[in-house]
């Protein structure tokens, strides 16, 4: 029979050497796992998202991320496009012509602003301070609101308002329009976002 002191031992030292090789594997692999990452540049840069719209009903928004911002979709109802071309008297921007190529793409430079009629893409983030406008979809009179609204975002932080197409209205502190970003459908369902055929 063996002496139970030697096994021991034996085991003690292999379980150390076994953890301490473990330990020096992962120190090996980490700069080889951390090649496999996106850099710095392409993390700023932000990769193109991709959103699938086909549970999208009439009247409801969805919200994805691209470069760290939400980018809402909406699917309008034919009520709220019936309403874009009645309010274009009380917007700033009607025709999305201010800083046209930064703000709105040449697919978009349209009354709903949009690809697809009913589906609105845009950036959630309001062109004054970089708030995040609420949803205001439901017409009529409401709190901060007036009597006439006809549909769109309200901006919580300073008052700014936008019709169902991300158009500012006049005499608010937000100076533009919501951006609309690049953008293409792969099919009738699938959009991405952050490309499109002039990228």
């Amino acid at each position: 029979m063996s002496d139970p002191k030697i096994d021991s031992g034996k085991r003690t030292w292999i379980i150390a050497s076994s953890c301490a090789g473990a330990v020096g594997a992962g120190f090996a692999a980490v700069p080889f796992v951390g090649s496999f990452e996106p850099s710095e540049r392409a993390r700023a840069a932000g990769a193109a998202v991709e959103a699938d719209i086909s549970a999208l009903k009439p009247g409801e928004k969805m919200t994805v991320e691209w470069r760290g911002k939400p980018v809402w979709i909406i699917k309008r109802t034919p009520e709220q496009l019936a309403e874009l071309p009645k309010v274009d008297g009380l917007l700033a921007d009607p025709k999305s012509i201010r800083k046209a190529d930064e703000l709105t793409p040449l697919y978009a430079r349209n009354e709903g602003r949009s690809i697809k009629p009913e589906v609105l893409v845009v950036v959630g983030i309001c062109s004054h301070l970089g708030c995040s406008p609420s949803d205001k979809f439901t017409p009529g009179a409401q709190p901060s609101l007036p009597d006439t609204w006809a549909g769109g975002f309200l901006c919580p932080c300073h008052g700014s308002t936008f019709d169902m197409a991300g158009r500012v209205y006049k005499n608010k502190p937000a100076p533009d329009n919501l951006e609309v970003p690049p953008h293409m459908y792969l099919s009738d369902t699938r959009l991405i976002i952050g490309e499109d055929k002039t990228a």
